[in-house]
C-alpha cells in the first residue's frame, strides 16, 4: 500500500463523446459509446494504452509473490490423465502431460495408449483447443470440434479412432455437431463470425458425414436468435426429438429416426421445458413443468403428447438433478438436499426402494450409465480430495475404484465448510467456507468471495486445489450460492432473474456482512471476483456497495444492460435479463445497471477489470465504458484498471501458459489488495 500512495495512478485519458438517446421516455447520456466499435483505430490504440499502463502500474506498485506462480502451476500444469471414457467397446482418455499446450485425446488398445488427437499440431503456438468431442455409437470415428483463441466458431476434423488418421476433409464455421443414430450421417449447426456479428438465427442441417455442406438437407432454425433450435436421436428407440428453445422453455417435437419430415409437435411451454429419453416403447422425462424442484413423467411411444404423460416419480423437497433407467428395470434417481447430491433407487412403476449406498462419504458429483454393460459410474466429490469415480452392477452395488486424479497439491492442512446464512429477505442461502485449519476467527482473515447467481448455474461440493496457495497463504476462499442458480431447483433460480435480479446481489452483499458478523474478517479484508454474469454482479458490487469490499476483480463482465443484447451472441440471454427494448423490462435493468448507476462523486474499491479481446460471448464494450466511465468519475481515487487478454475469448481457448500466466496475475492483485 505505501508503494501505491508513492506512484499516482494516472491512466491515459479518455474522450467524452457523448449521445444522448430516449428511451421509453427517459433521456440519457452515454459519453463512451464510441468504444463500442473495437475495430476503430482510436478504440484499438486506446485499449493498448489502457492495458499497457495498467500492468505498469502493477509492477511499480505491487510486491510478488515467488512462490505464487510455482502453487498455481502445480496445479494447471501437470501431468493430467482423464477418467476412461468407454463408447461402444472401445475407451478414450484425455491427457495433459507437464508442459503440454493442450489437452490430447488417445486410446486404449489392447492396454496400449495411442495418441489420436493433439490440437497442437494445428498450431504450434497452442492457441487452438478443443470444444468438444462427439464419437459414433461404436466408438469407431470422432468428429472433433476446435477453436481458435477462444472463438465461437469452431472447424469439426473427423478422424479414425484406431490411429488418429483425419478420415475426410474438415467442416469449417460450425457451431454443433452430433452423429446421427446410423453413425453415417450427423446434424449440424453452423456458424459464422458473420452470424455472430450480425446476431442472427443459427441453421442447423443433416449431412452424410463426409459431404460437402453444400450437399446438406436444412432441418431447422429459429425465428430469433435468442432461441435455438436443437435435434437429437435416441440411442435405444427409433424416435427423434427435435424443437426450439430458449434457456428456460422448449417445443418439442417427435418423428421416427432417420425421417427428415417436421414431426409431430408434443409439447409446447413457454415457461418450463421438457427434453425426453426413449427406451424402447417408453419417453422418459424430467421436467419442470409445474414442478419447480423437477419430477420424471413417463409416457408411451404411441401416445407421445403431453395430455398422456404421467408422473412416475413426483416433486419432491430436494431437488431432482438426474436419472438413468437400467436394464433391470430399476431407475436410479440423483437429488440434492442442501446442496448435497445422493442416489436413491425406485422400481419402474416409481415405488421408492431405498438409498444407494455409497463407497465413502462424500457428495455425488455425476452420475452416467452404460447400458450396454450395465455398469453405473459416479463421481464422488469433497473441498480437499480429488474426485473419485466408482464403478458398480446395479445388481449389487458392489462399488469398486475406476479412477482418480492424483496432483501435486498437499491439501491436508485445509479444510472445507457448508454453511447457511441468512441475506436481506431472510432468505437462506448456502455457502461454502474453504480455510487452512488452524485459522483463527478474530475478523482479520484475508478473503476472496467470488459469487455467480444465474442461468441455473449453482454451487456444488468440489475440489479447492486450485485455491491452494492462497489458502495455504492464510486467505479463506467464500462462495455463496446466491440466487441466480439451482441450489433449490427452478424457484432459486427465478427469484434471481429478470424483475429479480437484485436479490442476486442482496444475497452477495448479505454473505460479505454474515463473514463480518462471524468474525472470519472485516470489510478491509474482502476482495470480490466475479466473470461473465459474476462480472455483472462484480459491477453491481462496486457500484451499490463499495463499503463492503477492500478491491472487486470484475472479469469479462456485462455492465451495460442497456445495450448488452445488440452485441455478439447476447440475444440469448434475454430470458435471463430482458431487454431495454421492453417498457417494463427497461425499468428494472436501469436500475441496477452497473454503468448507468456509476454516482457521480462516488470513489469504488481498487478494481481490476479484464476482458478478452476475441470474446464472442461478452463483448468487452462492457469492460472499456465501465473502466472510462469510473476512471472521468470526479471523486474516483481508487486505482480502477483495464486488463486484455489479447489471444483468448470467454475465458476458453488459452494455452496451459497462458492460463498460468492470467491466473498469477489475478492472485497477485488480490494478495496485493489484501496485504498479504
Amino acid at each position: 500500500m505505501a508503494a501505491q500512495a508513492q506512484v499516482k495512478f494516472d491512466p491515459p485519458k479518455t474522450k467524452a463523446k457523448p449521445v444522448v438517446d430516449t428511451l421509453h421516455g427517459v433521456q440519457l447520456t452515454d459519453y463512451y459509446r464510441w468504444l463500442e466499435d473495437k475495430k476503430d483505430p482510436d478504440v484499438i490504440e486506446w485499449t493498448k494504452k489502457q492495458h499497457d499502463y495498467g500492468v505498469e502500474y502493477l509492477n511499480k506498485t505491487q510486491k510478488t509473490h515467488p512462490d505464487l506462480k510455482a502453487g498455481i502451476s502445480a496445479y494447471l500444469n501437470m501431468d493430467y490423465e482423464g477418467p476412461l471414457n468407454n463408447v461402444g467397446k472401445r475407451v478414450f482418455q484425455t491427457v495433459k502431460k507437464k508442459g503440454d499446450k493442450q489437452y490430447k485425446t488417445y486410446t486404449i488398445i489392447d492396454g496400449k495408449k495411442i495418441l489420436i488427437w493433439d490440437p497442437v499440431t494445428l498450431d504450434p503456438d497452442g492457441k487452438i483447443s478443443t470444444s468438444g468431442i462427439s464419437y459414433t455409437y461404436d466408438g469407431e470415428r470422432a468428429a472433433i470440434s476446435a477453436q481458435k483463441s477462444g472463438a465461437e466458431v469452431n472447424t469439426v476434423y473427423f478422424i479414425d479412432t484406431r490411429t488418429g488418421k483425419q478420415i475426410h476433409e474438415p467442416l469449417t464455421g460450425t457451431s454443433g455437431f452430433q452423429w446421427c443414430k446410423d453413425q453415417q450421417h450427423a446434424y449440424v449447426t453452423l456458424r459464422t463470425q458473420e452470424d455472430v456479428d450480425k446476431q442472427r438465427p443459427l441453421k442447423t442441417y443433416y449431412i452424410k458425414v463426409g459431404d460437402p455442406i453444400e450437399k446438406a438437407t436444412f432441418v431447422g432454425t429459429t425465428a430469433d436468435a435468442k432461441n435455438s433450435f436443437f435435434i437429437y436421436d435416441n440411442r435405444y428407440s427409433d424416435v427423434t426429438f427435435s424443437g426450439e428453445g430458449d434457456f428456460y422453455s422448449n417445443s418439442l417435437k417427435m418423428r421416427p429416426t432417420g425421417s427428415l419430415k417436421d414431426g409431430k409437435l408434443i409439447y409446447n411451454s413457454k415457461k418450463f421445458q421438457a427434453y425426453p429419453e426413449a427406451i424402447g416403447d417408453k419417453l422418459y422425462i424430467k421436467t419442470n413443468d409445474n414442478a419447480p424442484n423437477s419430477r420424471l413423467m413417463v409416457a408411451d411411444k404411441l401416445h407421445p403428447d403431453y395430455k398422456n404423460w404421467k408422473v412416475l416419480i413426483p416433486e419432491s423437497s430436494t431437488v431432482m438433478e438426474d436419472f438413468v433407467v437400467t436394464k433391470g428395470n430399476n431407475i436410479i434417481v440423483q437429488d440434492k438436499k442442501d446442496i448435497q447430491s445422493r442416489l436413491t433407487i425406485y422400481d419402474i412403476k416409481g415405488k421408492k426402494l431405498r438409498p444407494v449406498p455409497l463407497p465413502e462419504e462424500g457428495s455425488i458429483g455425476s452420475m452416467s450409465y452404460d447400458r450396454e454393460e450395465d455398469k453405473l459410474y459416479i463421481s464422488l466429490v469433497t473441498f480437499t480430495s480429488t474426485p473419485k469415480t466408482y464403478v458398480c452392477s446395479p445388481k449389487d452395488y458392489k462399488w469398486k475404484l475406476f479412477y482418480q486424479r492424483q496432483l501435486p497439491v498437499d491439501m491436508s492442512d485445509i479444510t472445507g465448510e457448508i454453511k447457511f446464512y441468512t441475506s436481506k429477505d431472510g432468505s437462506r442461502v448456502p455457502v461454502f467456507v474453504v480455510h487452512r485449519k488452524d485459522i483463527k476467527m478474530d475478523g482479520k482473515n484475508p478473503v476472496l468471495l467470488t459469487a455467480y447467481g444465474g442461468f441455473q448455474s449453482g454451487i456444488k461440493p468440489g475440489y479447492y486445489g486450485f485455491y491452494a496457495p492462497f489458502i495455504k497463504a492464510g486467505g479463506i476462499v467464500v462462495q455463496p450460492g446466491i440466487r441466480g442458480g439451482d441450489e433449490f431447483g427452478e424457484k432459486w433460480h427465478l427469484d434471481g432473474m429478470l424483475a429479480k435480479k437484485q436479490n442476486s446481489f442482496d444475497d452477495f452483499y448479505a454473505c460479505a456482512e454474515w463473514l463480518i458478523k462471524e468474525k472470519y474478517t472485516t470489510e478491509s479484508k474482502i476482495v470480490a471476483l466475479g466473470g461473465s454474469n459474476g462480472g455483472l454482479l462484480m459491477g453491481a458490487a462496486a457500484t451499490q456497495r463499495p463499503d463492503l469490499f477492500k478491491a472487486i476483480v470484475c472479469e469479462v463482465p456485462l455492465l451495460d444492460m442497456l445495450r448488452y443484447h445488440k452485441f455478439l451472441i447476447a440475444r440469448y440471454w434475454i430470458p435471463e435479463y430482458g431487454s431495454s427494448e421492453d417498457p417494463e423490462q427497461f425499468r428494472w435493468l436501469l436500475r441496477y445497471s452497473p454503468y448507468q448507476n456509476i454516482r457521480m462523486g462516488v470513489n469504488v474499491p481498487p478494481t481490476l477489470v479484464t476482458a478478452g479481446a476475441n470474446d464472442t460471448r461478452v463483448d468487452p464494450m462492457n469492460a472499456k465504458k465501465f473502466v472510462a466511465a469510473l476512471q472521468n468519475n470526479p471523486g474516483q481515487t481508487s486505482p480502477i484498471i483495464l486488463h486484455m487478454d489479447f489471444d483468448s475469448g470467454h475465458g476458453s481457448g488459452q494455452s496451459t501458459q497462458q492460463s498460468i500466466d492470467n491466473w498469477t496475475f489475478i492472485f497477485e492483485y488480490v494478495m496485493n489488495q489484501l496485504g498479504m
